[in-house]
Parts: C-alpha cells; sequence; structure tokens
C-alpha cells in the first residue's frame, strides 16, 4: 500500500515544475517517521548514520517503513526511528546526501547534501510569535488555501498542546494588517515547538513567514471569546490516554462469560 511519501513523491515527479508539489513532500519528508541504517547500535542518545560511498557522494539511507528496510538489507542492521526533521539535522553540513527507499518503493529517490542543508534551513527558520495588542478582530481572508489546509494538518496533530485554535484576520494598534493564529492554553514548555510547526506550515505552503502571526492566551482571556466569534476554528483532537489494565477475576468480564465445563 503507498504512503505518503509514495504519494507525495509521485506528484512532485509528476508536475516537476510545480513547487506547491515539491514543497509538500518535502513537509511530508520532514513529518515522517523514518528508519535510519546505523554502523552499530545506538547508545547513550547517539546514533552514528551508515554511510554509503557513490560515484555522486556519500548518503545515508533511511526507509519509511521498517518492512523496507528489511527488504533492502539481508543481514540484521541496526536502526533508528527518527522524524525526518531530526535527520535533517543530524546531516546538515556534514556534506552528506540522504538516500530515501532505496530500490523498494516508488518514492526511491537520492537528495543531494545541498538539499538536505536546504530542508535544515528551512525547519530551522524563526517563528513569529507576537504578544502585539489587536484593535480589531475580524473573519480571515485572502489567505491561500494550501496554507489553511495545511494548518489543519499541523493542528490535527497537536492533540494535548492547546484546548483550542483559532484564525483571525487582525488589525493592530496603529493600523497595521494581517492574520494571527491563537492557541488557547498552550503549556509553556510546548509553546516552542507549535510555533515551529506553524512556521514550517508557512514555508511549505509557499507563503513568506511573518504573514501569520501566533500567539498564546489562556482559557480566562477576554480575547479568547472574541477570536472564537469571528476567527476560523481548527479542530484539536482530545488526548487519549492509555488506560491500565485491570486483572478480572474469571467470569468478571462481561464480553467473556466462564466456560461451564
Amino acid at each position: 500500500m503507498p504512503t505518503l511519501l509514495d504519494q507525495t513523491y509521485a506528484a512532485m515527479s509528476a508536475a516537476p515544475d510545480d513547487e506547491a508539489a515539491s514543497l509538500q513532500f518535502y513537509e511530508r519528508l520532514s513529518d515522517a517517521e523514518l528508519f535510519l541504517m546505523l554502523e552499530e547500535e545506538a547508545s547513550d542518545d547517539r546514533a552514528k548514520p551508515l554511510v554509503f560511498e557513490t560515484a555522486d557522494g556519500p548518503f545515508a539511507l533511511v526507509f519509511d517503513r521498517e518492512d523496507r528496510l528489511a527488504e533492502f538489507v539481508d543481514t540484521p542492521t541496526p536502526f533508528v526511528a527518527l522524524s525526518g526533521r531530526r535527520i535533517a539535522k543530524l546531516l546538515a553540513g556534514e556534506g552528506i546526501g540522504l538516500g530515501l527507499n532505496l530500490g523498494v518503493a516508488p518514492s526511491s529517490m537520492l537528495l543531494p547534501p545541498a538539499a538536505i542543508d536546504w530542508l535544515h534551513e528551512v525547519l530551522g527558520a524563526n517563528s513569529i510569535v507576537t504578544e502585539a495588542t489587536p484593535e480589531r478582530l475580524h473573519a480571515p481572508k485572502g489567505l491561500p488555501e494550501t496554507l489553511v489546509s495545511a494548518l489543519d494538518t499541523k493542528i490535527a496533530n497537536m492533540s494535548g498542546v492547546a484546548s483550542a485554535a483559532y484564525l483571525v484576520g487582525v488589525i493592530y494598534l496603529g493600523g497595521l494588517n494581517g492574520h494571527m493564529l491563537a492557541f488557547v492554553d498552550t503549556p509553556a514548555a510546548a509553546r516552542e515547538g507549535v510555533a515551529e510547526a506553524i512556521s514550517e506550515a508557512l514555508v511549505f505552503s509557499g507563503v513568506e513567514a511573518g504573514q501569520l502571526d501566533v500567539t498564546f492566551l489562556d482559557q480566562d482571556n477576554p480575547l479568547v471569546s472574541e477570536f472564537a466569534k469571528v476567527g476560523l476554528t481548527f479542530e484539536i483532537p482530545a488526548l487519549i490516554l492509555p488506560t491500565a489494565l485491570k486483572p478480572l477475576a474469571p467470569g468478571m468480564d462481561p464480553d467473556k462469560p466462564p466456560k461451564l465445563r
């Protein structure tokens, strides 16, 4: 069954001049959990990629499914599962490219070191978090649908880090116009990660960073009701924690009646 990387790679290959298709592929690559082949077992939070020398230079190898890695190698090989953004950070500036799903999937490709450096630079872009005071809020307008869709995808994966998210148009004191994305009840420790995710959505949608401000509000802030009234609301799934297993005496589980002998 094709993965999201297979699908976005196919779309990018079918339209090589379509920047939006290319950006979508790189966004999926940065979000994906990838299995990185290692020289030896990871230890003490350290992982040394297994680097292959080729005519095009050195490449580390990753696969977006564990079974694809197993198909590529015929002997037990150490690996570590990391997000694409963490792998880009690991390889950036080292002159090492990335081989993705080589020979085992439709998304088989080589990304040169320059592409990895670019991806790391994009992912490290600073977000604009603002505490500026809005003078008036209104419904958002004029934003590209690609951006709204990208925001929806990012925010849908933020279970547990916000109780609500609203996108509004805003006029600041002094007359400056813009758009603002407000997150409600986001813990301080999670705010940097949330802002980075929104920055990525801007970049991979082809929108210049700075056209969307991010702010964090407590539920009791009077602005929350104003955001909810005029803004576009993004659904944030509730965080579902696993329940502890409780041993049941025989016959106490209504779905498993006791067997009579």
